[in-house]
């Protein structure tokens, strides 16, 4: 990593942002390195990017949220995040006007969380699954799935509901029992012709 000009303030926000996609696999935001640089206001880490960016060193998109790009990196996927899903009690299906195709926002990702795989995101809404460390809040990556392994965190639509929640997936005789993983709640049982598997998450980025 080279080092910009001779700003120390410049090389501390630069190297945060190395080892921050380093440890998380995504980039931070402002106030992420408010915090973590120690600065005073978002208005000087904004200068001190809009330089950075101007000597080269990074890119940002105002589309894509945490869009900071290492520009001596290239291996980053942009994802789209399609909307919002229940972790706690089952939400309605969201509407073509919440949940299509097109992105809410884009995240840019490493492959390295991606896993090399086409996914997308959803915000998750609830505290169902926080004992599997996905909280109220976190966006959860989505591997476009039909089916699912006992244990796996899936995406489950309910058909006799037409509600959509997030749960751990476990097979039982004659029945499908989807577990939250909160001892507060209780499991949530369906017959296997009312449930669809919409999903499998393969990664979480974490609200700090």
């Amino acid at each position: 990593m080279r080092k910009p000009g001779k700003s120390q303030t410049r090389q501390r926000i630069l190297k945060f942002i190395h080892d921050f996609v380093d440890d998380r696999g995504y980039a931070p935001t402002v106030r992420d390195i408010l915090r973590g640089c120690s600065l005073s206001s978002t208005a000087v880490v904004q200068h001190h990017l809009n330089v950075l960016e101007r000597e080269g060193y990074i890119h940002r998109d105002p589309e894509v949220f945490r869009s900071i790009q290492l520009l001596d990196r290239k291996n980053t996927i942009r994802v789209p995040l399609l909307g919002s899903i229940a972790a706690g009690e089952p939400i309605p299906v969201p509407s073509s006007e919440t949940w299509t195709s097109e992105a809410i926002e884009v995240l840019q990702l490493t492959e390295e969380l991606t896993q090399g795989k086409e996914v997308y995101a959803l915000k998750v809404n609830g505290l169902s699954m926080m004992d599997a460390l996905i909280d109220d809040g976190d966006i959860v990556l989505m591997e476009p799935a039909n089916t699912a392994e006992d244990g796996d965190v899936v995406a489950a639509w309910l058909k006799d509901k037409q509600e959509v929640t997030l749960k751990r997936f476990f097979q039982e005789t004659g029945r499908i029992c989807l577990q939250p993983a909160n001892s507060q709640m209780k499991p949530i049982y369906v017959n296997p012709e009312d449930i669809e598997i919409q999903g499998r998450v393969i990664g979480v980025i974490r609200k700090l």
